[in-house]
């Protein structure tokens, strides 16, 4: 079941209610797997998270994952980057040392999070959140290098504001005239926010566009929302895979479909696409967040992250 809201333009000031769908258009979970990988001791003491998993030319999977402290130890950093290789996509094993670490500049001396990888011809582009040492704010910042054991940091790629705080979880797509669309999460009115802007390159200079959709009065995606990565093999109808929750910050995952100029709705997901598993513990981490996905072989596998410390993917039916 989908729906539609019944404006082209989102009013950030309001939500949207439950509409007709102008396209007809549904997804569904055809199975579940669990990811796993292995590493060395310094990564697999770790909780991971927000699994950027992509196709190289050769055929193997590759990924980059937000490394965390587990819950009760000291909590050095919000987050650590490696990156991994893969010959089906379910196990990984990833590289001795990780490929974006925190500082030495204040604009990500408390954490790295959230990696976007884009393939370039001379090498690897990486969007990232950026934590400042309050552990607290940062930016949605970039790295650069002809190899994943070979980046450089390249600094920020959009600034917060006065209006839109703490930029991050990059959703990046290039249309045909070479000019980039970035979605991207931010900070309003004590809640989450979905932001696009178009612009010349990966650093900007950025114009900022329409909210492209808000929360939904009554529903499970009634008070935040998050970017999550865009099905792009129908060009016609692109689809973004986004996180949504309660104001109880009980994520899930649902989508909703644009055409082909990313700006209008034209379909969106009444109910979740993926829950997390239910628990006997209310107080407990309650999240499903989707971080990217890969169409291989006709076969779209969504993968994402449960409860912020473990990574599965599904394979995804479209109707």
């Amino acid at each position: 079941m989908s729906d539609a809201p019944d404006n082209a333009i989102a009013d950030p000031h309001r939500k949207d209610s439950v509409a007709a769908a102008d396209t007809a258009l549904d997804f569904n979970v055809k199975a579940i797997e669990t990811v796993t990988i292995e590493g060395p001791p310094a990564l697999m003491q770790r909780d991971l998270m927000s699994p950027y998993v992509w196709r190289e030319a050769d055929g193997r999977w590759g990924m980059m994952v937000r490394a965390v402290c587990r819950p009760g130890e000291v909590m050095t950093d919000t987050g650590q980057i490696w990156s991994g290789w893969s010959s089906d996509g379910v196990r990984f094993t990833m590289l001795d040392q990780p490929s974006i670490v925190p500082g030495p500049d204040a604009h990500d001396a408390g954490g790295v999070e959230d990696p976007t990888v884009v393939r370039l011809e001379e090498g690897y582009l990486v969007y990232y959140s950026g934590v400042l040492a309050d552990h607290a704010h940062g930016e949605l910042s970039y790295a650069t290098g002809p190899s994943l054991d070979r980046l450089t940091k390249s600094g920020v790629a959009l600034a917060s504001s006065k209006s839109e705080g703490n930029t991050k979880e990059a959703t990046v797509s290039r249309s045909a005239d070479g000019a980039w669309r970035l979605f991207y999460e931010y900070a309003a009115d004590d809640a989450s926010r979905i932001g696009l802007a178009i612009g010349a390159g990966p650093s900007g200079p950025w114009c900022e566009q329409p909210t492209p959709f808000m929360p939904r009065e009554n529903s499970w995606d009634d008070w935040h929302l998050s970017t999550g990565p865009l099905l792009l093999d129908d060009p016609a109808t692109p689809v973004m895979f986004y996180n949504g929750a309660t104001r109880d910050a009980r994520w899930r995952i649902g989508w909703v479909a644009f055409d082909a100029a990313l700006t209008r709705v034209v379909a969106r997901g009444i109910e979740p696409l993926v829950t997390p598993p239910p628990v006997d513990d209310r107080s407990a981490t309650d999240i499903a967040f989707a971080a990217s996905v890969v169409v291989d072989g006709g076969a779209i596998w969504l993968y994402y992250s449960l409860e912020d410390r473990r990574l599965s993917r599904a394979l995804l039916r479209r109707s």
